[in-house]
């Protein structure tokens, strides 16, 4: 079995991202972020200014969430994913390495911040997995609403906390059977947490680590 993402050119690259996120985290920046969950569990519009003054604040998944996401993708042969928050690509990396190792597929991943997508975009150059990947740039309550792949295996939330439940709303249909959910800093939506956590729903649900919620959809 071969693995994408502890080869090169993935494997270095990888490593120098992660470093430059850590580098960039300041006090200042650090206040910023958390900032961002206090605004994001209370607000459903305040989102958008904050994103925009967070432009140079990386929000990138941990090393460990990464390489869940790559393993889960990898165990499920995934073909069709959708990403909720691009950021500077590390996760997106992480579930291109998927695909390509399952033989292709096509990630959908949606980013607010221009100069996000434009960085994003050159690292999945970078990383040798562009072709795999559309990144769709706006507000994914546009984005996602159209041109979504039928049947979807794995969706990634790790945009804006407060609309977790909104953004399902426009994947849901499309969730196979099976498929799953990665909801990244979880506890920051009660609403979302309340969701999926209920059978009745369709989903069942379980905290994974620290700050990772991982659901099933069950029909």
């Amino acid at each position: 079995m071969t693995s994408t993402l502890i080869n090169e050119p993935l494997a270095s690259l990888l490593d120098r991202l992660f470093e430059q996120a850590d580098q960039a985290t300041s006090p200042a920046m650090a206040g910023l972020a958390h900032e961002e969950s206090e605004r994001m569990m209370r607000s459903k519009t305040e989102y958008i200014d904050f994103y925009s003054r967070a432009k140079e604040l990386w929000l990138p998944v941990s090393r460990e969430t990464g390489v869940l996401l790559y393993q889960l993708a990898r165990s499920m042969d995934a073909r069709n994913i959708i990403e909720f928050g691009t950021s500077f690509g590390l996760s997106t990396l992480y579930l291109a390495a998927a695909l390509r190792d399952n033989g292709g597929g096509r990630l959908i991943s949606s980013e607010f911040e221009p100069s996000k997508v434009a960085k994003a975009r050159r690292h999945l150059v970078e990383g040798g997995v562009d072709d795999l990947i559309e990144i769709r740039e706006g507000d994914a309550l546009k984005t996602l609403t159209t041109g979504l792949p039928e049947s979807v295996d794995l969706l990634l939330l790790d945009g804006a906390k407060s609309i977790y439940c909104e953004v399902l709303d426009l994947v849901e249909n499309h969730l196979r059977p099976g498929a799953l959910i990665v909801a990244d800093n979880a506890d920051c939506s009660p609403e979302y947490l309340a969701r999926v956590r209920s059978p009745e729903n369709g989903y069942l649900s379980v905290p994974f680590g620290e700050d990772v919620e991982l659901s099933i959809r069950l029909a």
